[in-house]
């Protein structure tokens, strides 16, 4: 029930700030927040157990500072990424070389290995194809560069798994 109420509150607060119901003119919009009210109502029933497995710990403020140094770190691999597969596309002898490689990454929290198969799927040349619950991730890459679990795992995975880590794991 407390990660429902969790969730609740967490879904109504980032709805006011995405609609910002008030206005100057016209004061409080009363159906934007009876609709966000609603939204939120049910996205807790519907994920407020399986949203997180504490919920309340997503709004340590240290958590939102890596959320802040990742965004950028985020953005940086995926426009550099951007430019590899535009190259490989637009080469003469378009060097790929698909394949599907095995990872196994640190993190153990289900929220965290979900955001990190996002990560890789979002990142252009890359795509999880499955993710189990104990952090092994299959990855279809555009290029293997190596088939060696530790060492793709470094190349796809390392760039984001520090982040993520500090982000949702962390209990200092």
């Amino acid at each position: 029930m407390k990660s429902r109420i969790e969730v609740f509150l967490l879904s109504f607060f980032l709805w006011c700030l995405l609609v910002w119901p008030y206005s100057r003119a016209y004061g409080l919009y009363i159906q934007g927040i009876a609709a966000g009210l609603a939204a939120s109502f049910l996205v807790a029933v519907i994920f407020g157990k399986g949203f997180s497995e504490h919920p309340a710990e997503i709004l340590r403020p240290r958590r939102w500072l890596y959320v802040i140094r990742f965004v950028p770190v985020f953005i940086y691999y995926c426009l550099k990424s951007s430019l590899h597969v535009a190259y490989q596309v637009i080469h003469p002898g378009l060097p790929i070389k698909p394949g599907i490689v095995k990872i196994h990454t640190k993190l153990k929290n289900r929220a965290a290995i979900t955001v990190l198969s996002n990560c890789i799927t979002l990142t252009p040349g890359t795509m999880t194809v499955e993710a189990t619950e104990d952090g092994v991730l299959y990855i279809h890459w555009l290029r293997v560069e190596t088939v060696d679990e530790a060492e793709a795992g470094r190349m796809i995975a390392g760039k984001f798994e520090y982040y993520l880590h500090k982000i949702f794991e962390e209990d200092d």
